[in-house]
C-alpha cells in the first residue's frame, strides 16, 4: 500500500482532522438530539409531558418554559455547527476541537438516549445517563472558562460556543438531573389534578427546597464572581419555569421567586463594583501622589536653612557621591 503525500503525525494535520471530525459528528449528533426529543414529546405515548404528569414532583417544572428552553439550545448549536464550518481565527478553531471537541457529540447523544429512557420509564438508566451528560457539559465547560474564555474581541465565540455549552450545562445541572432522581428515588406524590397531594409530607418538600436553593446559590456565586450574564439569564428562565408550575410547596415557591429577583440583581451590583470600584479598571487617571519616582526620591524640605544641601544618603538608588581622594 502506497504511502499518502501527507504527513498524519504532524500536529497541523491532526488538528485539521480533527475539526472535519467535528464538522461532520456535532450536525449528525445535534439531529440525534431533536429527532429523538421530538418524537418522545408529540409521537410517544406516553410523551416526557405525560410522564412528568403521571410521576409529579415538587420540582417539576412548567413544561412549556422548558420546551423554549431547550429550542433555545437547539438554536444555539444551530449557530454552532455553522461556526465549525464559517470559522477562520485560529483561537476560535482552537476552542472548539481542544475545549468543546467530541464532549458536545457525545452530549447530544447521551441527551437523545435520555428521552428515550424516561418515556419507556426506566427512571434509574435515566438518572444515570444525565449524570454522565452532565460531566460531559462539566468538562467542557470547565476548558472553555480556564483556556478560551470568552472576549470581547470575538463576540460570536461568546454568543455561538459559549452561550449553548452554558445553557446545555444548567439544563442537568439544575433541573433534569434533580428531577430524574427524586423520581428514581420515590420522592413523587400520587397526582391528584387539579391541585396539590392530600398529604402535604408527600410532596418532600424539605429535600426539593434543598436542592432548588443549593442550584441557585451555586449559580449566584459564579454570577457574582464572574459577571456571568449567560448564567444569570440561565438560572433565572429555570426559576421561573418552577414557581409557574403548580401546585408547589411554599418553601419552593418562595426560593424560586426569591432567586428569579436576585439574580439578575446580583449581576447588576457586581458589574456596577467592577466599573466603578474594582482595581482592575483599565485606562484609570492618576492622580497627584499616585505616581512614583525612579529613585523612590523622598520629598525635599523646602525650608531656607536647607535649600539647594544634596541629601543623595537618603537616595538608595540614585547617584553616589565620589570625594576628592577617589580621584587621587
Amino acid at each position: 500500500m502506497e504511502t499518502l503525500p501527507v504527513d498524519l503525525s504532524s500536529p497541523a494535520i491532526k488538528f485539521y482532522l480533527a475539526l472535519v471530525r467535528l464538522q461532520v459528528l456535532t450536525p449528525l449528533s445535534l439531529l440525534l438530539n431533536i429527532a429523538s426529543i421530538l418524537v418522545c414529546t408529540l409521537v410517544a405515548n406516553p410523551s416526557i409531558r405525560e410522564v412528568s404528569r403521571l410521576h409529579p414532583t415538587a420540582i417539576t417544572p412548567n413544561s412549556h418554559a422548558m420546551a423554549i428552553y431547550i429550542g433555545t439550545i437547539w438554536l444555539g448549536q444551530i449557530g454552532y455547527c455553522v461556526l465549525l464550518v464559517l470559522a477562520r481565527k485560529d483561537e476560535t478553531k482552537r476552542a472548539m476541537v481542544s475545549a468543546v471537541g467530541l464532549a458536545l457529540v457525545f452530549g447530544n447523544i447521551v441527551m437523545g438516549l435520555w428521552a428515550i429512557a424516561f418515556v419507556m420509564q426506566w427512571f434509574l438508566l435515566s438518572t444515570i445517563l444525565l449524570g454522565i451528560l452532565l460531566l460531559l457539559l462539566c468538562f467542557s465547560n470547565a476548558a472553555l472558562l480556564i483556556y478560551h474564555p470568552p472576549v470581547s474581541s470575538r463576540p460570536l465565540d461568546t454568543a455561538l460556543i459559549h452561550a449553548p455549552m452554558r445553557f446545555y450545562l444548567i439544563l442537568p445541572f439544575s433541573i433534569l438531573f434533580p428531577l430524574s432522581l427524586f423520581i428514581t428515588l420515590g420522592l413523587w406524590y400520587t397526582p391528584t389534578p387539579p391541585g396539590p397531594p392530600t398529604d402535604p409530607a408527600a410532596y418532600h418538600a424539605t429535600a426539593a427546597f434543598g436542592v432548588v436553593l443549593g442550584t441557585n446559590l451555586f449559580g449566584l456565586i459564579v454570577i457574582a464572581l464572574r459577571r456571568d450574564i449567560i448564567w444569570c439569564i440561565a438560572s433565572t428562565w429555570i426559576a421561573v419555569s418552577l414557581w409557574s408550575a403548580m401546585p408547589k410547596p411554599a418553601a419552593v415557591s418562595i426560593t424560586a421567586i426569591t432567586f428569579t429577583v436576585l439574580h439578575p440583581l446580583i449581576l447588576l451590583l457586581s458589574l456596577i463594583y467592577e466599573r466603578f470600584y474594582s482595581r482592575k479598571r483599565p485606562n484609570r487617571i492618576a492622580l497627584v501622589g499616585d505616581e512614583r519616582g525612579l529613585y523612590n526620591t523622598p520629598t525635599p524640605d523646602p525650608t531656607p536653612a536647607n535649600f539647594g544641601q544634596t541629601r543623595t544618603a537618603e537616595i538608595p538608588n540614585g547617584p553616589a557621591e565620589i570625594d576628592e581622594e577617589t580621584w587621587g
